[in-house]
């Protein structure tokens, strides 16, 4: 985040294991969630429905959120793809 000189206003440690309930109350305030898993990268427009297909791209194997989650404006980004970072933070 350093690199991209992204500022951090928020930080949640990984003790606290968030879940479905939470990954679906934080779409509640987004329009768009942009799910990424190394190359494979899914995008959702939240802004009227929040899909069950949404909040499990949000979820890793254990069922907690992934990480990291994002807020960029209306948009989450969850997990990490280095092309959609640099096009989203450029």
């Amino acid at each position: 985040m350093e690199a991209s000189k992204i500022e951090i206003l928020d930080t949640v440690m990984a003790s606290k294991k968030l879940q479905a309930s939470d990954a679906k109350a934080l779409l509640k305030d987004a329009s768009r969630l942009v799910a990424m898993k190394g190359k494979k990268v899914q995008e959702f427009n939240v802004s009227s429905k929040v899909g069950s297909d949404a909040v499990e791209s949000m979820l890793g194997p254990t069922g907690n959120m992934r990480a990291p989650t994002i807020k960029v404006g209306n948009t989450y980004l969850v997990g990490f793809n280095e092309e959609i970072f640099a096009s989203e933070f450029s």
